[in-house]
């Protein structure tokens, strides 16, 4: 048995620490997340209401300027990415030459 634990921490310790760092994060982000969910309970939900109104717009609009949604988003994003503005339009834009 001691053989089978022995493996086991050096597979632990062939681990890259940028794993580390990212699970860690995970975990810090997952607590913060907890906290905030706490406190938005009590929050008046009108103003609740209003910031994650303002917060999924600005993710939303990231996505559509970006292209860079979830993979089970892309067919409602491909529907409203046309109607504003994108990374890849505006770098077309400036390889235009200038009107005089």
């Amino acid at each position: 048995m001691l053989i089978l634990a022995v493996s086991a921490l050096e597979k632990v310790q062939n681990v890259p620490a940028k794993v580390w760092i990212n699970l860690g994060i995970g975990v810090l982000i997952f607590i913060a997340a907890l906290f905030i969910l706490k406190r938005a309970a009590q929050m008046n939900k009108i103003w609740l209401g209003i910031i994650v109104f303002v917060v999924m717009s600005i993710v939303g609009f990231q996505w559509i300027y970006s292209r860079n949604e979830p993979k089970f988003l892309t067919p409602l994003v491909d529907k409203i990415a046309p109607f504003f503005p994108s990374a890849s339009s505006y770098e077309a834009k400036q390889q235009q030459a200038p009107k005089p």
